[in-house]
């Protein structure tokens, strides 16, 4: 059966070869002719010689989650192509380099061999070129098998090369060398291929992290402190990029402080303090920074000072698996630093949401006078995706919370930095330099008292720790709520996940629907965890959490939080360092019914009452 706009494609190349930025052209090229896709770059944490993969799912139904099962592989690699080969569906083709024989051993599948390097042999001198250019004469070629846009792809090779001009020819000669030799030799009846539609006419192309560089800028960041680590380095150079166009002044300066500290630790004191001074500042990193950050992260929650924190999750525990995609860092992020603390977070999905809420932390951040640590990973932060255009409204104007001016300060007698005045949990402070006489403290992270003196007093300190904790509390009127989705028809069973695992959720319960399932999804957007979340468990008699982690980490938090019985609270779990597929969560649940008589009869005496 052919299959036109609903396939998945798969390179495997090695890392180092060039491979990344002609697979991501593929890719858009196929967005571009308005289909939808969904790349995903597998790549080893060196620099280069090890394998490496590039999956791109095209879905005419828009499904933005990985697939399982493969159409079509291109394997570059020898070292990879027995494994590469049992990924190939039954039917499917594998494209490969045949300037060497090559034998392979399956016989249900189809072989189309190109002699890339021979081509490239004979074209080009440079033994670099020789090898850059394989990748595009691959690309020329699946141009001419899937009936991709030529053109498109020539304007993408003029667009990538804009500052180096003198690469647009040699690149456009390897491309057409690539197609030349599929219409003259191959067989170009193939059943898979795309065909020009409107789909994404409307639709953007953008990473987490490129989303959430920009989502800062907008919301009046300033100063960015940093250390460089997988996933999260390219969300500060994001940043940097766009103070460089939009926060320039009329003498051509940048109005922004973009540091690179020594170590995270380093880098997240470098943000507490330009927050402390009245900037609005950032810093991103991933898990092992953030354990490297928890003490100063205990004195902005202690001393009160704002500060975001992007965490671009990967693989753990220690190094891990640096670029893997993971959602490990729920609980040693809610509970960050030494003593009682609790963090707020936020969960973005996509990167339309990695934008809004970037903006929308540093409000966060100054209103409650707190870390807020914005919770993205790897998939999201560092693979492109189909989006809606972000949005933005000139009108928005930034709320900087309790900040007292000099008018404040001249008409106040007795004024305390820690001081609950209004009962909200929440104090007035002020920034240096606002007045000649009044306003100034000492910022320590030692106990103190409500007028920022130090004390010993553990009563005074006991009244300081619950007077935040009513600020934490409060803080639900500020932060995103949960998305709820409702079944069809009535039912016991219901869903809650979070972050990048929604759009396989999405699809998963589009299958399960279609064979008879109904279950109530529950997005969960940000923590403290609101009413709505509490309800919607004690609705149903059967939770199921959907997480990107081995110990169920949501899961607990949402049970110690909410103070609910575990037992009818049950966990899909993937944390193979690959973002989860629909097939993957649709199989989990069945067997979690199949496992679970009461979750069984839950699943079908609603449907037999309806």
């Amino acid at each position: 059966m052919s299959k036109v706009n609903d396939f998945v494609v798969k390179f495997a190349n090695v890392n180092g070869s060039g491979s990344a930025s002609a697979n991501l052209m593929f890719a858009k090229s196929i967005f571009r002719m308005g289909v939808p896709v969904t790349p995903k770059n597998i790549f080893p944490s060196n620099i280069q010689g090890l394998p490496t993969w590039f999956e791109v799912r095209i879905s005419k139904d828009g499904y933005a989650a990985r697939r399982d099962g493969i159409d079509c592989f291109i394997t570059l690699n020898p070292q990879t192509y027995q494994s590469d080969m049992k990924e190939i569906l039954p039917g499917g083709y594998l494209i490969y380099d045949n300037t060497m024989e090559r034998k392979f051993p399956r016989k249900n599948i189809n072989y189309i061999g190109i002699p890339m390097a021979k081509i490239c042999s004979d074209n080009y001198e440079d033994p670099r070129q020789r090898q850059l250019f394989k990748n595009i004469v691959c690309l020329g070629a699946l141009a001419v098998l899937l009936k991709i846009d030529i053109k498109i792809i020539e304007n993408l090779i003029k667009e990538d090369f804009e500052k180096k001009p003198k690469l647009i020819p040699p690149n456009i000669q390897a491309l057409h060398l690539g197609i030349d030799y599929a219409k003259n030799n191959l067989d170009l009846n193939l059943d898979i291929s795309v065909k020009k539609v409107r789909t994404t006419k409307k639709k953007i192309l953008i990473q987490g992290n490129e989303a959430a560089g920009l989502g800062c800028v907008y919301g009046g960041a300033t100063v960015a402190g940093w250390y460089p680590i997988t996933p999260s380095t390219s969300l500060v150079e994001a940043f940097q990029k766009y103070v460089n166009i939009f926060r320039v002044n009329d003498e051509n300066k940048v109005n922004a402080g973009i540091v690179q500290a020594e170590d995270e630790l380093s880098a997240v004191g470098m943000a507490i303090g330009a927050n402390w001074n009245g900037a609005r500042a950032f810093t991103a990193t991933s898990g092992p920074g953030v354990s490297l950050m928890s003490e100063f992260l205990g004195l902005a929650y202690f001393a009160e000072i704002p500060l975001v924190l992007f965490n671009i999750q990967r693989g753990g525990p220690s190094t891990g698996m640096p670029t893997r995609t993971q959602q490990s860092d729920i609980l040693s992020c809610a509970y960050a630093s030494h003593g009682d603390t609790k963090h707020i977070l936020l969960f973005p999905s996509d990167p339309k949401e990695c934008f809004e809420m970037a903006a929308q932390s540093f409000d966060l951040a100054d209103i409650l006078q707190t870390p807020i640590i914005v919770m993205s990973d790897l998939d999201i932060g560092m693979n492109d995706w189909v989006i809606d255009p972000l949005k933005w409204d000139d009108k928005t104007k930034y709320n900087r919370g309790k900040v007292l001016n000099k008018k404040d300060l001249d008409d106040l007698v007795n004024w305390g930095r820690y001081l609950d005045v209004d009962g909200d949990g929440i104090p007035y402070r002020t920034l240096p330099g606002t007045h000649e006489t009044k306003g100034s403290y000492f910022t320590r992270g030692t106990s103190h008292d409500a007028f920022a003196g130090y004390t010993e007093d553990g009563r005074i300190n006991a009244d300081n720790m619950m007077r935040i904790t009513k600020k934490f509390k409060k803080s639900l009127k500020y932060l995103p709520r949960s998305i709820r989705k409702k079944a069809k028809e009535e039912t016991s069973i219901g869903i809650i996940y979070f972050g990048s695992t929604a759009c396989a959720i999405d699809e998963a319960n589009d299958i399960l629907e279609s064979q008879g399932h109904n279950i109530d999804l529950l997005r969960i957007r940000s923590f403290p965890f609101g009413r709505g979340i509490s309800s919607f468990i004690d609705e149903h008699e059967h939770i199921i959490v959907m997480e990107q982690n081995r110990d169920a980490q949501m899961r607990s938090l949402l049970i110690n939080e909410l103070n609910k019985n575990c037992s009818n609270i049950h966990s899909i779990l993937n944390f193979d360092g690959s973002p989860v597929t629909a097939d993957f969560i649709v199989k989990e649940y069945l067997n979690l019914l199949k496992k679970n008589e009461s979750m069984l009869k839950a699943s079908k005496k609603k449907k037999t009452a309806a």
